[in-house]
């Protein structure tokens, strides 16, 4: 590696090692950086709770895995469950996702035509669509007519599609669980294009796990940087930029609020105010559990699926995520369940199992929702808590200090409305740009936002290779831009 780097990435998530990966590929040398002891971010597995038993401390489920242009060409060990996913409902059944969308909308009932009007085509182009939708939001569309197909239906509140689109309660429920993903109210216009890309993506990959647990993601990642001559260093937490190495370009997978604390002097004043003004969404309340067997669901599809949606009715989980926006902890809260054991025994030991969950509450929240989780899955699995052996609970705080991205517990690295999702982290014309030509911002804190998917990452590193004059062929294979 030459005296002067070409470019220093600091923070090793998804979005920074893509990024340097990108690099890597262009003929770049590159250094990562990361304070943690180890690479990855929020792909990170750790035994938290006893020895032998692996836990996914942030991400799991792997849902743009075979979608992303930055993950897509690398060869990942996934475990794909039977069912992507399924949603209990009081009755005692629930309502499922299987890959296939006619076999799915079959289960809907009286809303089968109208659940296949509405996916099929969408499923069908999921690869030209998600390279408009995870691209960059100024850019000129490669499929303008696919993607103003899903801007009609994305851009409505998703309490809106859902009653315009669907008559029962099946369908009603399904799409509002994955509109709830948006981690807003689901009265705020745009929260239906997080349902539809959630809906999406499960059809088409599958929602799969990695196996063994999703630092195996980032052991990939890291592997091929280093393959093709680039470094990682951990336990090196960049406090200045003054201290770093001689390089061409800075990258920052850090959210505007770090990005002051790194970076601040080196910016106009004009634009750390800007910065300042960055908003955090709501955060997450998560729990750890090591079981002694399966959770016990009521509905026997439940046993199937990757991940389940816990919250009942579609007015239940609006009403969750209405009380989460304004301030207030939910009695019922929406809780998102994931149980990779059932399809990775490498994660625990024969016979025993895990299992997380989390729920949406207000930013920095400090209270306990170990209670109204565990309550809400008894609901539609009577006597999960006799299969308990251990849990641990995450408060925002703790995601924080395990992920400082994360702040006051937001996952997304911020606020994901429509006006933060086009002025992200500011209404700019290439927002991984800033102010000083030698620093970059590759974080979730840029479009397209949270999710791994690494696309942040990936863009911005475009961003610097065509401002140096380097034609990137990645763009053009993948129908993404990276243009300064």
């Amino acid at each position: 590696m030459s005296q002067i780097l070409d470019a220093i990435v600091v923070g090793s998530g998804p979005n920074g090692l893509a990024a340097a990966l990108r690099f890597t590929r262009a003929g770049w040398g590159v250094l990562v950086l990361e304070a943690a002891d180890e690479p990855g971010g929020g792909l990170r597995t750790q035994e938290v709770l006893e020895p032998g038993f692996r836990h996914d401390v942030c991400a799991t489920v792997q849902a743009l895995a075979s979608l992303s242009p930055a993950l897509s060409t690398l060869d990942l060990d996934l475990v794909t469950p039977p069912l992507p996913l399924a949603h209990p409902l009081d009755d005692g059944g629930a309502v499922v996702v299987q890959r296939s969308v006619s076999e799915t909308a079959r289960g809907l009932g009286e809303d089968t035509a109208a659940y296949r009007r509405l996916v099929e085509p969408l499923v069908r182009r999921a690869v030209p669509l998600f390279s408009e939708v995870l691209g960059p939001v100024i850019h000129l569309p490669r499929h303008p007519l696919l993607l103003a197909r899903f801007g009609v239906l994305g851009l409505l509140p998703a309490s809106r599609l859902v009653t315009l689109l669907f008559r029962g309660r099946r369908a009603r429920a399904l799409l509002a669980g994955f509109s709830a993903h948006s981690m807003l109210s689901l009265h705020e216009p745009g929260t239906a294009a997080f349902g539809l890309v959630m809906l999406i993506s499960a059809h088409y990959g599958g929602w799969p796990f990695a196996r063994g647990g999703s630092s195996s993601v980032a052991d990939v990642l890291v592997r091929e940087l280093v393959a093709q001559g680039g470094e990682v260093r951990c336990g090196e937490r960049v406090i200045g930029l003054e201290g770093l190495p001689a390089s061409r370009a800075v990258l920052l997978d850090l959210v505007p609020r770090d990005i002051l604390g790194v970076a601040g002097r080196q910016l106009p004043r004009a634009y750390t105010r800007r910065l300042a003004r960055y908003r955090y969404g709501p955060g997450i309340f998560k729990l750890d559990w090591t079981l002694d067997g399966p959770i016990p669901w009521r509905a026997e599809e439940c046993r199937l699926a990757g991940t389940v949606h816990v919250g009942g009715d579609w007015e239940e989980i609006a009403s969750a995520e209405h009380e989460v926006s304004r301030g207030r902890h939910p009695s019922r809260p929406f809780v998102l369940l994931t149980q990779p054991t059932l399809f990775d025994g490498s994660r625990a030991p024969e016979g025993r199992h895990v299992a997380w969950a989390y729920c949406h509450v207000p930013n920095g929240s400090r209270v306990d929702m170990t209670e109204a989780v565990e309550r809400q899955i008894e609901r539609f699995a009577p006597g999960f808590r006799d299969r308990v052996r251990a849990r641990r609970a995450w408060s925002p705080e703790a995601v924080e200090r395990h992920e400082p991205n994360c702040v006051g517990g937001d996952i997304n690295g911020g606020r994901q409305d429509l006006r933060q999702l086009v002025a992200r982290p500011m209404l700019r014309l290439n927002p991984y740009t800033t102010p000083n030509p030698r620093l970059f911002i590759c974080s979730a804190a840029t479009p397209p936002g949270g999710g791994v998917h690494g696309m942040c990452g990936w863009h911005a590193a475009g961003a610097v290779l065509s401002r140096a004059g380097i034609r990137d062929l990645s763009d053009e294979r993948h129908g993404g831009t990276g243009g300064s």
